[in-house]
């Protein structure tokens, strides 16, 4: 029993000693910034998205884990002023047809697996969950002492969002929308 006592004692003193090493980041939402692009066959449009809250969690100088929630119904379109479609592009990017964001109001990022890529550079494989949809995203992830950034490309049809998609219906001609998305992600903690 007292051999028992001994090893329990050692085992909260490794875990907790464990527990202290790592450190979570709590990221600044309102420092941080995601703008995206979306692409069509006649151009492009783009604008920025806001991330509610988030965090990065590393072990020393190496991440080891993050999680992410972006309010969807912050969608804005940068490259149209009022009254040229800007509000009606919103109106559509927030509708069911796309992010559907009366009903899924929030999109989570969770990472799953890390690997060094360089110092400071990580290869991050994350649960990406859109409209209650999740699938696995992977991406490149630079670090800073106080700063994360990174360019992730989202296939937009993963997560049930086919309007004008050309793998999805025919003659759509130049109406066409890429399936791609990309996201210029910049953190501040």
């Amino acid at each position: 029993m007292k051999n028992f006592k001994s090893i329990a004692l050692a085992l909260v003193v490794v875990l907790s000693t464990l527990s202290v090493t790592a450190q979570t980041k709590k990221v600044d939402a309102s420092k941080s910034s995601i703008n995206w692009v979306g692409k069509k066959v006649t151009g492009q449009h783009e604008g920025t998205i806001n991330l509610k809250d988030g965090a990065l969690v590393f072990k020393g100088k190496k991440l080891i884990g993050g999680t992410f929630n972006v309010d969807m119904n912050s969608i804005l379109v940068t490259d149209l002023k009022a009254g040229q479609g800007k509000e009606k592009l919103e109106g559509h990017l927030k509708a069911d047809d796309f992010f559907g964001t009366e009903k899924f109001a929030t999109a989570t990022l969770v990472f799953k697996k890390i690997v060094t890529k360089a110092t400071n550079v990580y290869t991050v494989t994350g649960d990406l969950t859109i409209k209650g949809i999740t699938n696995p995203v992977t991406f490149d992830l630079t670090t800073t002492a106080t700063t994360a950034s990174t360019n992730v490309k989202i296939d937009r049809t993963k997560y049930d969002i086919k309007y004008g998609s050309g793998s999805f219906f025919d003659n759509l001609g130049n109406k066409a929308i890429n399936d791609d998305f990309d996201l210029a992600v910049a953190l501040k903690f």
